[in-house]
């Protein structure tokens, strides 16, 4: 584990629309102490091609291609595994981060002196059109409170693995992404919010969390069989996701 270094994880597939303006917005960043780990989930377009022109000139990424088309979850498990960073960040292959983001999510972090932070964020189209809708964070927030909804957004999210003494790992089920959050907050950490607009979320056609009735079974699902809540406290933690999601949206 590299002192300072910052893993980015990035799964991809079929992302060729996206991924130049995904690695730009990294190649733009203040903070310099950073690797960029793209997984390829055996894309079938020109992604592929326009990520290996950036390694060609660029050492800082780095390039992995599934064998088999295995999903996000496990395309992030292969970059976590690769990763050398005391501290893994998240951006996915078409989201965007502001150039500052890893700058002052650091220094963020350092003097909070913790272990999970992130940051507020806006949407775009897929034409990087911005559709007036920023979601904002809280100062902190616990597991109990995450029980209520997911505000950490997955773009947005730093971890500083020397803090933890658990290897961080996305499960198979789907909201992968809180499953692992909540794991952390579980174990008593907070995670802590930077009200400062500094990714930018691309709210695609094909976005998995786009359909609000899956999303609300993975929900429930990650209450009753990940967590193992009780019936009337799932019962309550899906009331108030109801209650937030509508705000959220």
């Amino acid at each position: 584990m590299k002192k300072n270094l910052v893993s980015i994880i990035t799964p991809m597939y079929n992302s060729g629309k996206f991924i130049k303006d995904t690695i730009d917005s990294v190649l733009s960043q203040t903070y310099k102490e950073w690797e960029m780990i793209i997984v390829d989930d055996c894309s079938t377009d020109i992604s592929p091609e326009i990520v290996k022109s950036y390694v060609d000139t660029e050492s800082r990424i780095k390039y992995i291609r599934t064998d088999k088309n295995g999903g996000v979850s496990n395309a992030r498990n292969i970059a976590l595994k690769n990763a050398n960073g005391q501290y893994i960040a998240f951006l996915d292959s078409d989201d965007i981060w502001d150039k500052e983001k890893l700058e002052k999510q650091i220094n963020f972090m350092k003097e909070k002196d913790c272990a999970i932070s992130f940051t507020s964020y806006e949407l775009i189209d897929e034409e990087n059109k911005r559709l007036d809708k920023i979601v904002r964070v809280v100062p902190s927030i616990d597991y109990k409170t995450l029980l209520k909804g997911n505000i950490l957004g997955c773009l947005t999210v730093i971890i500083d693995k020397s803090k933890l003494d658990f290897e961080i790992k996305m499960s198979g089920v789907r909201h992968e992404d809180y499953v692992l959050w909540l794991s952390i907050l579980k174990r008593g950490y907070i995670a802590y919010g930077i009200d400062d607009v500094l990714a930018q979320y691309r709210k695609s056609l094909t976005s998995l969390s786009g359909n609000k009735l899956k999303s609300a079974m993975w929900t429930w699902n990650i209450y009753r069989n990940v967590e193992k809540i009780p019936l009337y406290k799932s019962i309550y933690y899906f009331i108030n996701y109801g209650i937030n999601g509508i705000k959220k949206s």
